[in-house]
């Protein structure tokens, strides 16, 4: 791992945890997101020198020192203040965004209706935070990195969206295995980039985003993608 304040004169932006995106006052479409891997990731950006944007989504993880946070709730508001983040130098996806939102929140709670067993909600698809970073014309920060986490096929997914969404790197994981991913202290993470891979882990979390912000690092420095 690298040492001290090797990211200094950096600028890095990073999301984590969930989005919530709000059916009515009481209820919301979430995800299993703990925010475990965005924060570790801060926490370790801003030991190493750089100047650290956290945008976490709704979670109960404390700011790390040395971290401007920006607490958003929806998918909305996380492409919002991700965008008011840049420019970067280096910006790091990994929240667990929504990828649908309600087409329209209900201003009371919805009840139950006597002799009917469904209910039908129409969602909308939600901004691509992530594929519109790396597509920005202007504000396209120097690397992107992007996360997927994947119950099957974990490479190929995770090599479709490193090409689809144009990214530099994307730190791919199987979630629905015990003792690592969502909600879990420790992971395992598979990094793709051009025609290459670099298995990271499994070890805790923490230990994960040096061994990543190492590689991120590399990247930004080869010669191929310039000063």
């Amino acid at each position: 791992m690298s040492g001290a304040a090797d990211l200094a004169g950096l600028r890095v932006v990073i999301s984590a945890g969930p989005t919530y995106e709000d059916i009515d006052p009481v209820r919301f479409i979430g995800n299993r997101s703990s925010g475990k891997m965005g924060f570790a990731l801060a926490a370790a950006a801003a030991r190493r020198g750089a100047d650290t944007v956290l945008v976490a989504g709704p979670v109960s993880l404390p700011t790390p020192d040395g971290v401007s946070r920006h607490n958003v709730r929806s998918a909305a508001q996380m492409h919002a203040a991700v965008m008011a983040a840049l420019p970067a130098d280096i910006y790091i996806g990994a929240a667990a965004v929504a990828d649908f939102t309600p087409r329209q929140m209900s201003a009371s709670k919805i009840k139950k209706r006597p002799g009917s067993d469904t209910l039908q909600l129409e969602l909308v698809r939600t901004r691509d935070v992530l594929a519109e970073v790396a597509a920005h014309a202007v504000l396209r920060p120097r690397l992107v990195v992007g996360f997927a986490a994947e119950t099957d096929n974990v490479e190929g997914y995770a090599r479709g969206k490193l090409v689809n969404k144009k990214l530099d790197l994307i730190a791919a994981n199987r979630v629905g295995v015990a003792g690592s991913g969502f909600e879990c202290d420790d992971n395992a993470l598979a990094v793709f980039w051009d025609d290459e891979t670099r298995a990271l882990g499994p070890a805790a979390k923490t230990e994960l985003a040096g061994l990543l912000l190492d590689l991120v690092k590399e990247r930004l420095e080869a010669p191929s993608r310039g000063a």
